[in-house]
């Protein structure tokens, strides 16, 4: 093997050009996923295109350089999409900029206080209830959309109203909401045709933007009468700076109260979307207290400028993963691309109907109405998680997002019932043998000790034999258990041998997550 030196520049310069340009093609491709998703989500939201478009800009190239995590893609995020509409519905568009600008100083307190791990001990029951939660909203607004009306202001609404929607519609004329649904069905069935035959060769073309470019060709060959989504002459037009006005609407504590919540919320999907982009690479980790400051930072400037908030979003950093990317380049040329586009070529994104962002969001809503998750939490750890997931998610639905989240994290406390009076925990790594480490459990393992679990764990290094000792557990919660099983397998698919011993179902219940891997 060569070795490559400071004296020998040809293999280096090698090495950066195929990583310069493996990012160059990630961001390509990120910036293909970003666009209809950026604009649907705002549609979503109630609030003009061209503001999803923006925070999308502002993900790239300010959270980008400053993130904590190298390979995560932040933007506008379906998961905000129904708080964001329920503040422009009751508050107006104009209060959004105060509330994202304390919501970002809220995460940069957050981030400067080192609570950035206390995230990641956010039941995965309640995450997955809201997302689901939310997913079922999208859906139930975005098919007023596909029939050529506007969501209702409430969630329960928009459901209740679907059949006389559909009752509404008409077989023998093509009206407004007729040619809506024509564009819709079809930008849906573009997006799961192409999923289901797209060859290898192209596994890295979206199909939301396959989906949107059929929708459009099918408005404009058939000449359907749809709307379309309005795009200003430029970029610049659409920055809405909030006055001082606005800024003392903020002495309202409803507001504040808003914005703690999508503090709260943002920060959880962002902290908990990197979890998932780590398993996916074996590059560096995410420095969670460094990456909830730069959303803070990125929130705050969409607050400035009167776009959405942001959060770290899987799906763009999925695709950023699986396109070779190797640093946070790809992030930052992603937003370069998003820019350029929206300043060079606003006549094309006005061609893109309304109905056709709403195809894509249904398509996106339903997989977050995921059942998988549910029946992983049954199978493995009983039936309280499950009903911590059907708690969040039926309170999400029936009352607000905010209302949800805290009924499920409620819930989760009652799995602290019964080792109230012995919560202790010892945590202990060690060095057992030549490139071997052992990391000890002793006591209570539950959520409320997960930051300094995973402090622990974080600072077992790869590669060798890890092994993990549970022997000492009196307890172990789902929410540390799922916790422990994807620090295994990242260990595992980092080259390291894995071994759990116990003397309890504990041991197993991990052995088998590992399994399963």
């Amino acid at each position: 093997m060569t070795k490559t030196t400071a004296a020998s520049p040809g293999p280096a310069k090698t090495g950066l050009s195929m990583l310069l340009s493996r990012d160059i093609t990630a961001s390509i491709v990120v910036f293909l996923v970003a666009m209809p998703l950026c604009m649907g989500i705002a549609v979503a939201s109630g609030v003009p295109a061209e503001r999803g478009l923006i925070t999308g800009v502002i993900g790239g190239l300010v959270v980008g350089v400053l993130a904590g995590s190298p390979l995560q893609v932040s933007g506008p995020a379906a998961g905000l999409a129904v708080i964001v509409f329920e503040i422009v519905q009751r508050h107006g568009l104009s209060t959004l900029g105060p509330i994202l600008l304390l919501a970002g100083l809220i995460q940069l307190a957050a981030g400067a206080l080192r609570l950035g791990q206390w995230f990641r001990a956010i039941s995965p029951a309640v995450v997955h209830g809201m997302l689901a939660g939310i997913g079922l909203l999208i859906v139930a607004g975005q098919m007023h959309v596909l029939f050529g009306a506007s969501p209702k202001a409430h969630g329960l609404e928009n459901l209740m109203a679907i059949p006389a929607a559909i009752a509404g519609l008409s077989v023998r004329a093509l009206g407004v909401a007729e040619a809506a649904l024509i564009v819709g069905v079809i930008t849906i069935g573009a997006i799961l045709l192409w999923e289901k035959v797209r060859p290898a060769k192209l596994k890295l073309v979206p199909g939301a933007l396959l989906g949107v470019l059929a929708g459009t060709l099918a408005a404009t060959t058939l000449n359907l009468d749809v709307q379309r989504i309005v795009v200003p002459e430029s970029i610049a037009a659409a920055i809405s700076v909030p006055g001082f006005g606005d800024l003392a609407k903020l002495a309202d504590p409803a507001l504040i109260l808003t914005a703690l919540a999508v503090a709260f919320i943002a920060s959880a999907e962002t902290l908990l979307s990197a979890a998932a982009v780590d398993r996916m690479h074996d590059g560096p980790r995410t420095k969670y207290n460094k990456e909830l400051f730069a959303q803070g930072v990125g929130n705050m400037l969409c607050g400035a400028v009167g776009a959405l908030p942001m959060t770290g979003v899987i799906v763009r950093s999925s695709a950023n993963v699986q396109a070779g990317a190797g640093s946070r380049l790809s992030t930052i040329l992603h937003g370069v691309w998003i820019l350029a586009f929206v300043a060079l070529l606003p006549g094309l994104l006005r061609q893109v109907p309304s109905a056709a962002l709403a195809g894509v969001l249904v398509v996106t809503g339903w997989r977050l109405v995921s059942l998988e998750h549910v029946r992983h939490l049954f199978a493995r750890y009983g039936l309280l998680p499950a009903l911590i997931w059907a708690a969040t998610f039926v309170t999400v639905v029936a009352t607000d997002l905010l209302t949800g989240v805290l009924v499920g994290l409620a819930l989760t406390l009652v799995e602290l019932a019964p080792h109230l009076g012995r919560l202790r925990l010892k945590v202990a790594e060690r060095e057992i043998g030549e490139q071997a480490r052992e990391v000890t459990l002793e006591g209570a393992a539950t959520f409320v000790h997960l930051p300094k679990i995973t402090r622990a764990l974080d600072a077992v290094p790869d590669g060798g034999v890890v092994h993990l000792n549970t022997r000492g557990l009196s307890c172990l919660d789902h929410t540390c258990a799922e916790a422990l099983s994807e620090w295994l397998k990242g260990k595992a698919r980092a080259g390291a041998r894995v071994e759990v011993s116990s003397a309890c179902a504990f041991g197993d219940r991990l052995r088998a997550a590992y399994a399963h891997a």
